[in-house]
């Protein structure tokens, strides 16, 4: 059977239950699709024989279950939420002589890494993860753009005078 037969086959056969369980899980019918797209590319990409139907829909599903738990564990879920509760909350101002405005004088990669560390929470293991860089240089642009935001802000002045 060519891979383009074995794909339709698969959709036919198991689409409609491998979406019904990841809503099940998810309760987002757009999680669900990913997921359930996520199963097919992965029994596209590695195929396997089994001695029969129900053993193959038994794993399948089997699948689907536990690409829904990872993406229900993922770090990256437990720290988002849906737009629809963001939507009532308005984005800050920017004042001027606010320290966010300092932050966004800052040069592009020192307010990157501030903005993450401090307004997102991230630590700095996590922040050289998404920004693709050594940890030790996220220290540096950390410990460089609060030098430049004392700076911005007058914090010298105030050091010395204490």
């Amino acid at each position: 059977m060519n891979p383009n037969e074995e794909a339709e086959r698969l959709v036919r056969d198991y689409a409609d239950a491998v979406l019904r369980l990841c809503y099940t899980y998810l309760k987002n019918t757009d999680d669900a699709q990913d997921v359930c797209q996520t199963v097919f590319v992965k029994l596209l990409s590695e195929p396997r024989a089994f001695e029969s139907e129900a053993h193959e829909r038994a794993y399948i599903l089997r699948m689907a279950s536990n690409a829904c738990k990872d993406l229900l564990k993922s770090p990256w879920r437990k720290r988002t939420c849906g737009l629809d509760a963001v939507l009532e909350v308005p984005a800050p101002e920017a004042a001027d002589g606010s320290l966010l405005a300092a932050v966004n004088a800052l040069p592009a990669h020192y307010r990157a890494v501030i903005y993450l560390y401090y307004y997102e929470g991230y630590q700095a293991g996590e922040i050289a993860s998404i920004l693709g860089v050594p940890t030790a240089t996220v220290h540096t642009r950390l410990a460089r753009g609060r030098a430049k935001l004392r700076d911005f802000l007058g914090g010298s002045e105030y050091e010395q005078s204490v």
